[in-house]
């Protein structure tokens, strides 16, 4: 009778699992030093050795004739363990036997010794599958079994076994098998059954197998059964993938933004069976192979791609950013989690490259090479704007657009002890206050260029060319700065006014009417002006 590929060419002894290192040379390893533990987890994606693990593992330990850890398949217990026929080996469906009242069995056939082994072996596969009550009943016999008996736990979903029993357990992590292990056993393979495998298909099938030694060998299955002589376009046709070439023109159109020519291509393969969530995988996976070469083209070993296959990705590569490459496959990602749910997963694909064409076809063009010239100028001149505004404040708008002149008021005269008169004096430090609220307050000292200080008594009377300081001397803020600054360089308060001369700059300051404001100042405690 016909057997399947992946059990005629199941491993028979951890030298023949494949992608596995870490994990058969440490089961090895205890078997031959005989410090096996009465409990192990088996986690990791389908295909990926771990019942075949367990196998092994369960004839080893009981083998009459073991070497180095292996089992070495003449003995009664080896073969009887290969034809299924040893009784001390049990293996348990967890997905149909997720009961309480299940495992209650298994706990009491425990208590019985092996018939011709050493141990009693339980491989219980697909173990995420058990009820609440199932764990609570296999935690029991798991904390302390009989000396005779070993437990083996597989599951896909690790996430759904309980802590307590991981904790209990020697916990293996089996990885993806690496595509060119696939390759190199499929080759191996095809040469023992006398078929032609092209490399090409080879190749194929481990990309499409994603990691999965089952799944590999039941492609080839389906690919014998169809020809002895294997190709791409057998696998093709076989896994309801399209070839490359119609891939790539997918891309292309997609990439020029061609949703006509794109749509015309899914048509094609639709018309031929191609199954639409295949497609979407394989559009996925290529554009991956584009993000790659975006943004580590020297790193060719990361690309799942032959070599004559690099210059076709490298051409579609060149038409697209990075940030469109990723938007597309944001896309994809997108459609093909929600394809499932789908009521027509054609049209779910359609839309999305039709999405797709959209963003590919958007050329980025809104800011041309004219365009970034002048921004960079602009941005150059506010920035030298900025940097005269803090040296020397901030101009009002009038007196940044017109440069008018500015007629020098009439000179006062000099008086180094002004509190000690009641005639008006031009102030003598007001330049060194200037100064120092340029450091304090650059834009108010800004407004007050072409400005000065008149001293009555007492009191000090600012006279600007602009009603620009008049509204920022009126934010007490503003004010208080001056005031500070006035003090800090006199050491001496004073009450403080302001007023625009610009309608009459050359007349002097009126002794009573410098005289009525500074009053109102003392009285007020707040800036003003007249005019």
């Amino acid at each position: 009778m016909y057997r399947a590929l992946y059990r005629k060419w199941r491993p028979m002894t951890f030298d023949d699992v494949v992608s596995q290192p870490h994990i058969t040379t440490t089961l090895k390893h205890q078997i031959s030093e005989g410090k096996t533990a009465h409990a192990y987890l088996f986690t990791g994606s389908r295909g990926t050795g771990k019942t075949t693990c367990a196998r092994i593992f369960a004839k080893a330990v009981n083998c009459r004739n073991p070497h180095d850890g292996r089992p070495c398949l003449e003995c009664d217990i080896c073969q009887s363990a290969d034809n299924g026929t040893l009784n001390d080996i049990i293996e348990i469906d967890a997905a149909s036997n997720t009961g309480v009242d299940d495992i209650r069995e298994l706990r009491e056939s425990t208590v019985y010794t092996p018939e011709l082994a050493r141990y009693k072996v339980y491989i219980i596969d697909e173990v995420h599958m058990l009820s609440n009550q199932a764990w609570g009943a296999l935690l029991k016999i798991m904390e302390e079994p009989p000396e005779h008996v070993k437990f083996i736990l597989a599951t896909t979903e690790i996430h759904k076994v309980p802590l307590t029993i991981i904790s209990r357990c020697q916990r293996f992590d089996f990885r993806r098998i690496l595509p060119e292990d696939i390759k190199a056993r499929l080759l191996y393979i095809a040469e023992q059954e006398k078929i032609t495998l092209d490399d090409e298909a080879a190749t194929a099938i481990a990309r499409i197998s994603d990691g999965a030694m089952r799944d590999a060998l039941s492609i080839l299955d389906q690919c014998m059964a169809v020809s002895d002589d294997i190709t791409v376009q057998t696998v093709s046709a076989v896994s309801g993938t399209a070839d490359r070439y119609a891939l790539y023109e997918i891309l292309d159109g997609i990439s020029e933004g061609k949703s006509a020519k794109v749509l015309s291509d899914i048509d094609k393969l639709y018309a031929a069976s191609k199954d639409m969530s295949r497609l979407c995988d394989e559009l996925i996976f290529q554009l991956r192979n584009i993000m790659l070469l975006e943004t580590s083209p020297e790193n060719e070993k990361l690309l799942g791609c032959l070599p004559d296959e690099l210059k076709r990705l490298q051409e579609i590569s060149g038409k697209l950013t990075l940030d469109k490459t990723l938007a597309l496959l944001d896309i994809l990602q997108t459609t093909g989690d929600s394809m499932s749910t789908a009521s027509s997963k054609r049209t779910a694909l359609e839309m999305a490259v039709i999405r797709m064409c959209s963003v590919a076809s958007k050329r980025e063009t809104a800011v041309s090479d004219s365009a970034v010239s002048e921004l960079n100028k602009r941005i150059s001149a506010l920035e030298d704007e900025i940097e005269e505004m803090k040296q020397s404040g901030v101009r009002s708008a009038s007196t940044a657009k017109s440069e008018r002149p500015v007629p020098k008021p009439t000179p006062l005269p000099q008086n180094p002890e002004p509190e000690s008169t009641q005639t008006p004096v031009l102030f003598p430090q007001w330049d060194e206050v200037l100064e120092r609220l340029t450091e304090v307050n650059p834009g108010c000292a800004g407004a007050l260029s072409e400005s000065r200080g008149i001293i009555y008594g007492n009191r000090l009377m600012i006279e600007v060319q602009s009603e620009f300081f008049l509204s920022l001397f009126k934010k007490p803020e503003n004010a208080k700065s001056l005031r500070d600054v006035v003090k800090e360089i006199t050491g001496k308060s004073y009450a403080i006014g302001a007023r625009c001369i610009k309608k009459d700059p050359a007349s002097p300051p009126k002794e009573d009417k410098v005289a009525e404001l500074m009053e109102k100042a003392r009285r007020e405690d707040i800036p003003f002006d007249i005019d």
